[in-house]
């Protein structure tokens, strides 16, 4: 982990901790370059992933505040961007997971284009149905290279892949680009996420990438549009 990426981190727990309070000024940029014995550069880097993530403001002549956000808000806004994955994302509750697909296979040319990788490679093709206190929220559909991801097992699809590739494989995910819109849910889709009647479903395309650039997730998630909320931080 690169040091602004610490200092941001470290500031984000102490605002998510209440060591910072909502509309609480940060220490000046010169106090925390003799606080962390680093460049202003460093620090101005590491405050800007704090506005990236809709934690802090910046105020020209005045300094760096942190943003009147409800807790959850906060909460949720700061995990989103960490990519804690699902298991995270609803920390506290039962969280289980269905694991509808395993298989090996060599990828499409559009996913084989999007992962950077032939389609004479390998990729994991996999179907998970995720659950929150034993209610189905998401149908997720995951491609993930092997080369690049090794050694994934159903133990880790039942329970985190994010955490098995920066706890085991200490892989370190850096950004996504992702696409949401709302479309109508397939039979079996509905079996899997108990719909009846009709209801729109959220749909999250991502291409997920690690910190060296390197892709290593292509994936199309299906949420049920009544258990799911999506927030994002618009900065100018």
């Amino acid at each position: 982990m690169l040091k602004y990426e610490a200092i941001a981190n470290e500031l984000r727990q102490n605002i998510m901790n209440g060591v910072y309070s909502p509309g609480q000024q940060l220490a000046l940029e010169k106090e925390m370059c003799e606080q962390y014995d680093v460049s202003r550069i460093t620090i101005k880097r590491a405050v800007d992933e704090l506005v990236k993530q809709g934690l802090v403001v910046k105020r020209r002549g005045s300094g760096t505040f942190v943003k009147s956000l409800e807790d959850q808000d906060v909460k949720e806004l700061s995990m989103a961007n960490q990519f804690n994955g699902f298991a995270a994302t609803f920390k506290g509750h039962d969280v289980s997971t269905k694991v509808v697909k395993f298989d090996i296979v060599h990828p499409e040319s559009e996913v084989a284009a999007k992962l950077q990788m032939s389609v004479e490679d390998f990729i994991y093709d996999i179907i998970r149905v995720r659950f929150c206190d034993g209610k189905p929220i998401v149908v997720e559909y995951t491609q993930m290279p092997i080369q690049l991801i090794p050694g994934i097992k159903r133990q880790v699809l039942e329970n985190s892949i994010y955490s098995y590739i920066e706890g085991d494989l200490k892989l370190k995910i850096q950004s996504a680009h992702r696409t949401v819109r709302a479309v109508l849910p397939t039979e079996d889709e509905k079996k899997e996420l108990d719909i009846k009647g009709v209801l729109p479903i959220l749909e999250v395309v991502q291409v997920a990438f690690l910190d060296d650039g390197r892709p290593f997730e292509y994936s199309m998630s299906h949420h049920r549009g009544d258990r799911s909320v999506f927030r994002s931080v618009s900065i100018r």
